[in-house]
């Protein structure tokens, strides 16, 4: 404590009415600063940091690449008869049957041509009826002599001509029976629709080459994904494939996953369906189709989707949580718990992402404890206070 002097010590000193001079004030600032205790210095206690074992277990690691879905099926409707639009007879967007009448052409002038094509036919079968007749009978009129052999072979000749004239008929008959059925434009496959790309009151064009475009049709279920898949990762898949370390179902499928961009995890699971029979030059990648099933109609073609395949086969692997991994420059690092409760720094070496976390190559033992929350708040070194990540867990939720 300071040695102050006594308040006495001081001479009276006069005073004007409510003025207190500046010395007198110093002096009692002074007494009252001697008469405080000294204040004790406290450090901060260390900081708190939620911490978790390094976790071991056998997974599959994958490669993940971007993709595009696309229809198994994919049909331009267009008219094989040409005429005018009558009806449109669904919605756009609709699901359709194979089959389902999409569109109708006027069908008048086409029922009205079977119906004389079907004349011409009972006219033909006739005419080729009484020529079978005159065949017949001049057999026995030659070897009577009644008709010489020149007028019998005439009678032959007219038979044959008449039963091509039948044939002819017939042809006709089915030619303007398609026209008719074709005037209902069908979809010829199961799938959804597109929008009606002509109105009714147009006329459409059946001519080869000319034809209009009417509508389009997709599939829906099952839908295929392609993605591009780099020189390195085809090599190694093939490895994997060849000394069959990667598990298949009983077609033998290569089960693997996709996710749209809106999805966090990889819910639809389908399987590797063909690779291309030959490696993109310019691109150093060979494309990859992969099918999924889709029930539920909710996969569209022309999505952009992740499709990740396996990388590996069933193997033990490390695994930490995304949030444990800083970056220092270049360089992936964790904070590692030593016994002496410091943080302490430590350099690895990351892999793929397995259900959310990420597999260490390098750096890191199963059940070490890292730093997985309260990275930025520590460094090398420094005493903490840990606390498990259950417990972490626990105390948010109260």
């Amino acid at each position: 404590m300071r040695n102050c002097p006594a308040p006495n010590d001081h001479p009276t000193l006069p005073m004007k009415p409510y003025l207190i001079p500046a010395s007198v004030l110093a002096v009692a600032l002074l007494l009252a600063g001697c008469n405080q205790p000294p204040q004790a210095t406290t450090s901060p206690p260390p900081p708190t940091v939620t911490v978790a074992p390094v976790e071991q277990r056998e997974v599959v690691e994958y490669d993940e690449f971007t993709g595009r879905l696309d229809a198994v099926e994919s049909v331009e409707v267009r008219p094989r008869v040409s005429g005018y639009l009558q009806e449109v007879r669904f919605q756009s967007g609709q699901l359709v049957k194979k089959g389902d009448v999409l569109f109708l052409i006027d069908p008048r002038t086409r029922k009205a041509t079977l119906d004389r094509a079907e004349a011409d036919l009972m006219r033909a079968q006739a005419q080729a009826e009484v020529a079978e007749r005159d065949a017949t009978r001049a057999d026995q009129l030659l070897a009577s002599k009644t008709i010489s052999p020149e007028e019998s072979d005439q009678r032959i000749w007219n038979s044959r001509q008449a039963k091509a004239a039948l044939l002819s008929a017939q042809a006709a008959r089915e030619s303007a029976r398609l026209d008719l059925e074709f005037c209902e434009v069908r979809s010829p496959i199961d799938g959804r629709v597109s929008r009606a790309l002509v109105t009714v009151g147009n006329n459409v064009s059946g001519v080869d080459g000319f034809t209009t475009l009417m509508t389009t049709v997709v599939s829906v279920d099952p839908i295929y994904a392609y993605s591009a898949v780099d020189e390195t990762t085809l090599l190694k898949f093939q490895h994997l494939l060849r000394d069959k370390k990667l598990a298949a179902d009983e077609q033998g499928h290569v089960a693997v996953e996709m996710r749209l961009g809106d999805e966090t995890d990889f819910p639809h699971k389908g399987y590797l369906e063909s690779l291309d029979n030959r490696l993109d030059a310019a691109s150093g990648s060979i494309a990859l189709r992969t099918v999924y099933s889709n029930t539920d109609g909710k996969l569209m073609p022309g999505l952009y989707a992740r499709v990740r395949i396996p990388g590996s086969a069933l193997q033990p692997v490390l695994l930490i949580s995304e949030n444990a991994v800083g970056t220092d420059q270049n360089q992936k690092f964790v904070l590692t718990l030593s016994s002496s409760n410091t943080v302490e720094y430590r350099p690895v070496q990351l892999g793929a992402v397995v259900d959310g976390k990420r597999v260490v190559r390098s750096g890191l033992k199963a059940g070490e404890e890292i730093v997985i929350n309260g990275l930025m708040r520590v460094r090398p070194g420094m005493p903490v206070t840990a606390m498990k990540e259950e417990r972490a867990k626990q105390t948010a939720q109260r």
